[in-house]
């Protein structure tokens, strides 16, 4: 990023050179890297699917050339990018590790120093062989992590997974916690297709019937934020006619939980039966990030309904713990 009239905006070469003056990365403690830049650079909120795949595709293309990958991104979107990029690669066996700063690497006190040379030496280091967050000191699994702090430094966490790795004078590896090794065999990449997904948050008098536009025959799949363990406003709310709509036409809805921390449960509360009963999914323990990033992948994979909503609760990258 560079500072202009208009704020903050992406601007070309200004990474490079940067990195050109950074003598810490040039130690003889860090593993040898070279810069790939994708053109044209974006704001992370302007992420779409396509440029997952572009990811994606860069990393599949190179795999066999390095032993880690980090991925610099914008903190908006990079927990979604990051449960995107876990279940597009699947035979992962090396390091991918997302990160970026909340100070730009062009005002003083940037945090994006401590971040990119961390995450160089946990590229290199081969340990960690799945796709990763690592920001403000800690290893984050990559599907498991949200944004919770838009000017902390620590921003992101992992409510319901322990970090991967605490970096203090020394990194240091939760073992127990890292992914398991992958299955021999190459690397394979899955294309995420563009496909009608929907995030709706339940709030304290929401009127569902201003809603009801959005579920046509188009909409693929629906991630409905409720309370709690999934429970949800009763008779009169307007939401069943809703849900009875989206079933019909065959949208896969899914429940999380707002609470950043538990899992939902539907059916625990009566509040939560007629989502059961309109064969809605538990999004169990996902953030809300990796049920979007899981919808696109399991849509892109061309399974029917019934085993899209099967898939939807099994543990596939580890993203849930499985009830």
């Amino acid at each position: 990023m560079a500072s202009t009239s208009q704020g903050y905006a992406p601007a070309p070469g200004i990474l490079q050179q940067a990195l050109d003056t950074a003598a810490e990365l040039r130690s003889p403690e860090m593993p040898a890297w070279e810069l790939l830049t994708l053109d044209p650079l974006l704001d992370s909120s302007d992420m779409t699917v396509d440029e997952w795949n572009r990811i994606g595709e860069v990393i599949c293309r190179e795999y066999a050339r390095f032993d880690g990958f980090v991925v610099l991104h914008g903190t908006d979107t990079m927990a979604y990018t990051a449960s995107a990029l876990s279940f597009m690669l699947e035979g992962l066996d090396k390091p991918v590790v997302l990160t970026g700063s909340q100070i730009p690497l062009c005002r003083v006190r940037s945090d994006g120093w401590d971040n990119l040379s961390a995450a160089l030496l946990i590229a290199g280091e081969g340990i960690a062989r799945e796709v990763c967050l690592y920001f403000g000191g800690r290893l984050l699994r990559g599907n498991r992590a949200a944004k919770l702090s838009a000017d902390g430094l620590q921003a992101f966490d992992s409510p319901n997974y322990p970090p991967l790795a605490t970096a203090g004078v020394d990194i240091r590896y939760d073992r127990a916690a890292l992914a398991r090794p992958a299955q021999p065999g190459p690397l394979r990449l899955t294309r995420l297709r563009h496909t009608p997904i929907g995030v709706l948050k339940v709030f304290p008098g929401i009127q569902f019937e201003l809603f009801a536009s959005i579920v046509t025959e188009k909409l693929r799949g629906l991630v409905l934020e409720t309370f709690g363990a999934g429970n949800i406003p009763g008779a009169g709310s307007g939401l069943l006619p809703l849900l009875e709509k989206a079933r019909r036409h065959g949208a896969i809805l899914t429940v999380c939980s707002q609470c950043t921390q538990g899992a939902v449960h539907l059916g625990t509360y009566a509040s939560s039966s007629a989502l059961k009963a309109a064969g809605a999914v538990s999004g169990l323990d996902m953030t809300t990030e990796a049920a979007v990033a899981k919808l696109y992948y399991l849509f892109s994979l061309e399974l029917s309904p019934d085993e899209i909503k099967h898939w939807m609760e099994q543990d596939l990258r580890g993203e849930l713990t499985e009830a």
